[in-house]
C-alpha cells in the first residue's frame, strides 16, 4: 500500500472513527494483499509510511472474498471483477486474508 493510501486510510480512520471503516482490496497476489491488510490493521510492516507503527485494526477485506462479494450487485460484480477471478489464486487470496483478520483484527467479522 503506497504512502498516499495509508494516509488516506488514516485520516479516515481518524475522522469516522475504527468501527465504521472497512477496507476492500484488490491486489492480484496473497502476498500483495495480506501486506496491505497487515498495513492497515497492525500497522506498516515496512516501518515507512504513515501507518508505520499505528495498529488501526481494522476490517479489511479482498474483492473476491465472499464477504464482499455477497454484499454487491452480482452484475456490477460480474462487470468489475469477474474476469479478474479466473486469472487470481482466489484461494490463496482468501486463506492471506482469512490469517490476517484472525491475527490482527480487533472487530468481529
Amino acid at each position: 500500500m503506497d504512502l498516499e493510501n495509508q494516509q488516506r486510510v488514516k485520516d479516515l480512520t481518524e475522522k469516522h472513527g475504527a468501527e465504521n471503516v472497512v477496507v476492500i482490496l484488490g491486489a492480484a497476489e496473497g502476498e500483495a494483499a495480506g501486506l496491505a491488510a497487515e498495513t492497515v490493521t497492525a500497522g506498516d510492516p515496512t516501518f515507512a509510511g504513515p501507518l508505520a507503527g499505528v495498529q488501526l485494526g481494522l476490517r479489511v477485506y479482498h474483492a473476491v472474498e465472499p464477504e464482499f462479494k455477497n454484499e454487491v450487485d452480482p452484475e456490477v460484480y460480474d462487470e468489475q471483477i469477474g474476469m479478474m477471478e479466473m486469472v487470481l489464486d482466489v484461494d490463496e487470496i482468501i486463506e492471506e486474508m482469512k490469517d490476517i483478520r484472525e491475527e490482527y483484527c480487533k472487530f468481529d467479522d
